[in-house]
This record gives C-alpha cells, structure tokens and sequence, in this order.
C-alpha cells in the first residue's frame, strides 16, 4: 500500500514540475523579407514582414508558436508576359509584387543558452498583389530557420519560407524561348528579423 501511494505522489509531483514548466507569452516580429518567384528570370525582391505570435513553451527544450504575419514577398524584374489580347510575347521587365496573411504554427527547439531551431507549416491568405493574372489565391509553405534568444525575450531569427502552390499564370508570364523558365512558379522568401516576448526570462 505505501509503495502504491509512493508511485502516485512521485507522478503527482511529476505532473506538477511539467505544468509549471508550460508557460505563454505574447510577441511581435518584423524584419526583412528577400523573395523571389521560381523558374523565372527575374531578380529577388526586397521587402518587409511584420506580425504577432503567441509563444507556448510546454518544456524547456521544446515550444509551439502560432503566428500570424502580413509578408510582402514577390519577385523583381521578371523578363516575359504574354499578351492574350495580341498572342503575342512582349519583352517587358516587370517587378511582381504579393502580399500574403500568413498564418504560421512553428515548432521551436531551444538549445543552450538561447540557440533555436524552427520548423513548421504555414498557410498564406493573398491580400493585395499586382499581378494581371493570378493562378492561386492562396498558398501552403514550409517554414525552416534557426534563431538565438537573449535572456529580455530578444530574438535574432532567419528563415526559409518555401511555397509548394503554383502562383502564378505561366502560359502569361512565360517565355517560351528560354528552357529554364518552368510552369511549377513558387514562392520562395527569406526572412531576417527581430522577435520580441513579452515578460522576459523565465
């Protein structure tokens, strides 16, 4: 009997260390955003992000972190566009540009003092661009990069933002003549920012 009642209060105890652990903190992120569009000829755009984030720490190790961020994301200079009126091709160098909504859940892995490593999915909402024909409004990405924390809830944090959904109508911005520009034209975008929690050290 006391053994039973020896394993139930080192559970108990147990159960009470991990909630203690389990924490939220509220947050706020911007930065840089460098993007582009795949297979075009084009340049990368530069840009910014800036959201909010809720951080939920369930260990010390480990963390969740769903986000919500406005990223204007796009791509410089494409060479191409197609004319339907004319069906015709018109060399024309055109500076793309999306802005997306993006809802984020990162998984975050914390390391050391403060190193972070980050991964999750995210889907993205188009709320403004420029584009004349838009194949998806919406899109799904994957979401890697690695971060280091200071003890204030600073963050220093970059990030690969890669879009599996295709963007973009490739039969209208297309030149058929060069064999590297494709008809699968994703969004891929680095961040490079700043993140700050809300209530410092733990």
């Amino acid at each position: 009997m006391y053994r039973n009642l020896l394993i139930v209060a080192i559970a108990f105890l147990g159960f009470q260390k991990g909630q203690a652990q389990t924490s939220f903190k509220p947050g706020l992120r911007g930065g840089f955003s460098f993007s582009t569009i795949s297979e075009t000829r084009s340049s990368y755009k530069t840009d910014f992000y800036v959201g909010a984030f809720g951080e939920i720490n369930i260990t010390k190790i480990y963390g969740l972190q769903p986000e919500i961020t406005y990223s204007r994301q796009g791509s410089n200079n494409v060479g191409y566009y197609f004319n339907d009126n004319t069906q015709t091709e018109i060399v024309k160098f055109r500076d793309l540009q999306l802005g997306y909504l993006s809802f984020t859940l990162l998984n975050k892995l914390t390391f050391g003092p403060g190193i972070q490593i980050q991964f999750g999915p995210a889907v993205d909402v188009l709320v403004n661009d420029n584009l004349d024909k838009v194949e998806m409004y919406n899109d799904l990405a994957l979401i890697s990069g690695i971060a280091y924390r200071l003890p204030s809830g600073l963050t220093f944090e970059a990030r690969l933002k890669k879009g599996i959904l295709d963007v973009f109508d490739s039969s209208y911005y297309n030149d058929r003549n060069d064999y590297l520009f494709g008809s699968y034209n994703t969004n891929v975008n680095f961040q490079l920012g700043l993140s700050y929690a809300f209530g410092g050290k733990k």
